[in-house]
Order: C-alpha cells, then sequence, then structure tokens
C-alpha cells in the first residue's frame, strides 16, 4: 500500500495506519459546468487525483479521505446540471467529517481544494472549526503553487476555468474528462460589469458566469496538452509536499 486511501481500506488497515499517520487530506470539488469540452465532475475528479498523489508522497503520515464532491457555486447555475452547496452546507460537512476523524485521533486537516468558488468558504471554515474543534486546519488550491509552470506555458492574460490550464491537468490526471474533439477558446463577452469585480480591482461581487464568457470556459483549451499538465501538477505537488513536511515536521528526505 503506498497511500492510505480511506475508500479502498478495511477498519483494521485504517487501525493498524493509526501508527503514524498525523495528517487528513480532503479532496474537495464541484458539480458544475466546465464549458463544451469537459464533464461537469472536472473539479471532484482533479481534487481526488490530485489527493491520491499527494498522499502517495506523503506516505505513511497521511490519509486520503473520501472526496466532497459538490461545492460553492452559484455563480455557473444558470448552465443546465450545474449543482450548487450554501457555504454552510459546506461548512456543516467538514465540520461532521473533521470531528469524526478527530474522534479517530487526527489533530491536523489539509483541505484540498480544486475549485475556486470554494476558497472564500474553506477561509471561513478553516478559522471557525480549527477553533471550535481544537485541530489544525489548513486548505490549499490544489495546482495554485504552480507559479513556474503558469508562466512558462499558461499564454492566456485570463484564464483559470477549462483554459489550457485546467484542461492540461485534466489530461494528466483523468483524461477521461475532456473531449478532446469539442476543444473551445474562451467566448469572452467584451461589456458587462464582470472586469471591475475580478480578483485584484477596488471593488470585488457576485456576478454570473455567463456575464462573462457565452460558452462556459475562460482561456484557450486548444493549448493544452498533457506534458503541461505533468509540469503543472508536479510542481504543485512538490510544493504541497515540502510545506507539509514543515507542518508536520517530518525530514525533507521522505522518498517518493
Amino acid at each position: 500500500m503506498d497511500c492510505y486511501n480511506l475508500t479502498s481500506m478495511t477498519w483494521k488497515e485504517v487501525e493498524e495506519s493509526l501508527k503514524t499517520v498525523q495528517l487528513a487530506i480532503i479532496p474537495i470539488g464541484a458539480h458544475e459546468q466546465h464549458g463544451p469540452h469537459m464533464v461537469e465532475s472536472c473539479d471532484a475528479v482533479l481534487a481526488e487525483q490530485m489527493a491520491k498523489k499527494l498522499g502517495q508522497r506523503m506516505y505513511p503520515y497521511a490519509w486520503v479521505t473520501p472526496t466532497i464532491n459538490m461545492g460553492i457555486s452559484p455563480h455557473h447555475i444558470n448552465f443546465p446540471g450545474t449543482i450548487s452547496l450554501q457555504p454552510t452546507t459546506l461548512i456543516a460537512v467538514l465540520k461532521d467529517m473533521i470531528s469524526s476523524l478527530k474522534y479517530h485521533g487526527i489533530k491536523k486537516f489539509l483541505l484540498l481544494n480544486s475549485h475556486g468558488g470554494n476558497q472564500s468558504t474553506l477561509n471561513v471554515a478553516s478559522s471557525m472549526l480549527t477553533n471550535e474543534l481544537e485541530v489544525e486546519i489548513y486548505y490549499a488550491k490544489t495546482t495554485a503553487s504552480a507559479r513556474k509552470s503558469f508562466e512558462k506555458y499558461v499564454t492566456s492574460s485570463l484564464f483559470g476555468h477549462s483554459c489550457e490550464r485546467e484542461v492540461s491537468e485534466a489530461l494528466y490526471l483523468a483524461p477521461e474528462l475532456v473531449r478532446m474533439d469539442e476543444l473551445e477558446k474562451g467566448d469572452i463577452r467584451e461589456d458587462g460589469r464582470w472586469k471591475q469585480l475580478r480578483p485584484g480591482k477596488a471593488i470585488q461581487g457576485f456576478y454570473f458566469y455567463e456575464e462573462m464568457t457565452k460558452n462556459g470556459c475562460i482561456g484557450d483549451a486548444t493549448k493544452a496538452s498533457k506534458e503541461i499538465g505533468q509540469h503543472i501538477v508536479e510542481e504543485s505537488l512538490d510544493n504541497l509536499t515540502e510545506e507539509l513536511n514543515k507542518l508536520l515536521n517530518l525530514k525533507a528526505d521522505i522518498p517518493y
């Protein structure tokens, strides 16, 4: 066993793993539209695959829990098939999961998130539940730390959803998510208020995704490749592993 994945372990195997496990990795995704060329489970599947790879690197010190496969997606709701949770629902699920795992002796948690719309809720959850449950809760976006790869391989000024970055990650981690014969560039609307509400602007706020893109995606998915995805994913895993080693006071030379 090269990864402690709770969904494929017996209780005796879990009990044995507790001799070394210090951390639970909770993958969190979403179920929402991803344009014409990616399936709607994209974020949940990518979160799960990233968590498994991170769990392999952190073995035998981490569990990978079942995936939370829906998230905060009201901005995508006007595209058919999108399912969105309320922020309070996601926090309640996390509270119950973390409480259960704490009962078994785990005191440190990483919320490994693949959907940007979840980030603000995870910030609140981390603050609330760390104090309420007396545990350590950290959160991270799956590939947000791959800055060198982004600079080298991502050419679109507007990217992050069903774009060359996300499609490349999927081609490396779960190619079944991608409809290769349907790849499209984002059909961006140049008018409207979305530009003034984006991250980094003086004022930020909610807008529906169709206010920004007619086809539900941004960037240029036609430039995606498995090789680019490998660079992004592996750089991210290197960075996540390094930081978790520090948080768990582990030696930096853990084999992986």
